[in-house]
């Protein structure tokens, strides 16, 4: 190995050395502590701390670094006190996760470092939005964001290099090819001869570094970081390297060749950057010694503070205080002046009036932007924002979902349009995995807004008709929003983007324009978890959302003689269940209608709420109404047999005469 020190001070070469040992001393002693019981899970990165150190050294501390869960080096190159890392993988409150999370699965904006999830490719998206919102404020900071040669077979990894280069953002994507993904090999991950050869297609600038030799490492790094300043552009940059341990301590190495140890053992990063120090007289035996002495009882000291605290005490108001970042609504009125129009007006008159209020707001999605989107919600958009803030995205919902996140660890606030809310499947990693639990896991928010127009009715078949809130409400950290009425469509969708927590908006396409209302002309808000009591009646609750509240309007319409409580939910989640408990004990009987299918909606879970908590006022028992356990059909007669709307009047009369 060849180390060229360059313009380097010797007090500089170092540092470097200093900055190596540390992780490798403290990788040591915990592989000593799991040996004793002491730590039950680790993930080492011995043989591949020339990366992290060498990138962090580079990058400002202003900038934002995405690690892995082997990239020790950029932790305690941002010099994150040592007990804190202690107690964060001990599982202490004085971590960063409060016992919720382990080892490096957790940021800090304090040092910014952004760390992963065990999904591994969303963190790649995250640092596209980073980046973006570097670029909106022009402020010439580079992010960094690792991954493994694992993580690049994941298509998370390709919408991420799509829109870095697409959108020509400042991210250096850092990729350790330590030669196993786990115990698989990569000639069973990919063809290509080098992953540095991916970044081709996109139209990526790449380079292959030396991982285990610091300097080049450090070399290269100052020189593409001094570039991206100048020029920002993504940069792929695969590290040779390997791990000379298991993926984590229990799955141990016996997959890997010996001879293939042998040889890496030789190319040891911490012991070949020493010789080079010691031959070049930089380091002394003795200096060596002293940094070795220090660094351990810095260890010792710090591990001793760390097993000082106390074990975290489970409380439930700790646990479900942390779920949504705390936020306090605060109503803005409207003027007397109205106008009569469309829900979908409404929507877009919403996301107008909030891009004007909120200047760190930004748009993304598929044809949004000269087009308008699918619905021309968005039209005019890009003249009066313009296109940095209204955003035409690549058909990679995965990738711009996470950038949404990354947007929001920035400084920004991000609304993302699904074409139709069926595609949000391919956005559902980042979604529920990443929006709904980061507040939970490290207190930081998540401040994206996931528009969804949805529902059938306009013979659109299986795959634009969908209405699959559902599948969000069941997942903790995640707001449900889906109005009926353009006058709460407005005010709901301009408070879900005042509040810092994640939003999924449901807007049903049929209503978009056969639904008119007088709407204030200004801006103004709705409380999110407060549902609307459209009529007042005493014989029976009925409960909806959506288009399904204008079905049973009609219902009643086309009944006069039934006396009923009609309940808007509007909101999901948070769910009002204090308004549909007042409802039931007052009218006695409860029936609830939703476009979703039965087995595993929101109505179940309504119905439970209501047994458990009213049983003693009911006259009978819930009833549920809701469409076939099928996909959604095409054509117009199955898809009015799939639909509940014709079954509704029958089974509200059965349950009337109870």
């Amino acid at each position: 190995m060849t180390f060229d020190s360059k313009n380097l001070t010797n007090e500089q070469l170092l540092y470097l050395y200093t900055s190596l040992l540390m992780p490798r001393l403290i990788e040591e002693k915990m592989l000593i502590l799991i040996r004793q019981g002491k730590v039950s899970k680790w993930f080492s990165g011995i043989g591949q701390e020339a990366i992290a150190v060498g990138v962090t050294a580079v990058l400002d501390a202003d900038e934002y670094i995405l690690p892995m869960h082997r990239n020790l080096g950029v932790f305690t190159g941002r010099n994150i006190p040592m007990h804190r890392l202690f107690s964060q993988w001990q599982g202490k409150a004085n971590g960063f996760t409060k016992g919720r999370d382990r080892s490096f699965h957790f940021g800090t904006q304090e040092f910014k470092i952004i760390g992963m999830i065990s999904h591994l490719g969303p963190q790649l998206g995250i640092a596209d939005g980073i980046a973006l919102a570097n670029k909106l404020n022009q402020n010439g900071k580079v992010t960094a964001v690792f991954t493994g040669e694992g993580a690049t077979s994941e298509g998370d990894f390709h919408e991420a290099l799509n829109i870095a280069a697409v959108w020509e953002l400042p991210v250096l994507f850092i990729v350790e090819n330590n030669g196993y993904g786990l115990s698989t090999p990569t000639d069973e991950q990919f063809r290509c001869e080098n992953i540095a050869d991916k970044g081709v297609g996109y139209g990526i600038e790449s380079h292959i570094i030396d991982g285990n030799n610091i300097l080049e490492v450090y070399h290269k790094l100052s020189e593409l970081k001094a570039s991206m300043v100048k020029n920002p552009r993504p940069v792929l940059i695969e590290f040779k390297t390997f791990r000379m341990r298991g993926h984590e301590e229990a799955s141990g190495s016996k997959y890997v060749p010996q001879e293939l140890i042998d040889v890496w053992a030789t190319k040891d990063p911490v012991e070949n950057y020493r010789k080079f120090l010691s031959e070049n007289g930089i380091l002394s035996n003795d200096l060596d010694a002293l940094l070795h002495t220090e660094i351990k009882a810095a260890i010792d000291e710090n591990w001793a503070l760390a097993n000082t605290e106390s074990e975290i005490e489970a409380t439930y108001d700790d646990e479900l205080n942390d779920v949504y970042k705390p936020f306090q609504f605060q109503e803005v009125s409207h003027s007397e002046e109205t106008k009569n129009i469309r829900f979908i007006d409404a929507i877009s008159n919403a996301l107008k009036q909030s891009m004007e209020r909120h200047h760190n707001l930004v748009i993304m999605g598929q044809d949004i932007a000269e087009y308008g989107g699918a619905f021309k919600i968005t039209e005019g958009f890009v003249e009066q924002f313009g296109k940095e803030r209204v955003r035409n995205t690549p058909i990679c919902e995965s990738a711009v979902v996470s950038a949404a996140m990354g947007l929001s660890i920035n400084g920004y606030k991000a609304i993302v349009e699904m074409q139709f809310a069926d595609f949000v499947s391919t956005g559902f990693n980042p979604i529920v995995n990443l929006l709904a639990k980061t507040h939970y896991r490290w207190q930081e928010k998540a401040d994206v807004v996931v528009r969804m127009p949805c529902g059938a009715g306009t013979q659109a078949g299986p795959f634009h008709s969908q209405t699959n809130e559902a599948w969000f409400t069941k997942t903790p950290g995640l707001k449900v929003v889906y109005p009926a009425f353009p006058y709460d469509a407005k005010g709901l969708l301009n408070e879900s983007i005042n509040d810092p927590n994640p939003v999924l908006f449901f807007e049903h396409k049929q209503l978009y324009r056969s639904i008119h209302q007088e709407v204030p002309t200004d801006y103004y808000t709705i409380p999110l978890g407060k549902a609307a009591l459209l009529k007042e009646g005493n014989q029976v609750t009925i409960i909806a959302y959506g288009a399904a509240v204008h079905w049973a309007l009609e219902t009643l319409t086309q009944n006069p003689e039934i006396s009923a409580d009609v309940l808007d939910l509007r909101t999901l989640q948070p769910l009002d269940a204090e308004a549909i408990y007042a409802s039931v004990k007052k009218t006695g009987r409860a029936i609830i209608l939703q476009e979703d299918s039965m087995f595993g909606g929101i109505a179940s879970d309504i119905s439970a709420l209501i047994m458990e908590n009213c049983f003693q006022y009911l006259d009978a028992p819930v009833k549920r109404v809701a469409s076939l356990d099928s996909p959604i059909p095409f054509t117009k007669a199955l898809e009015d047999q799939y639909l509940p709307k014709g079954r509704f009047e029958a089974a509200l009369l059965e349950l009337l005469e109870y």
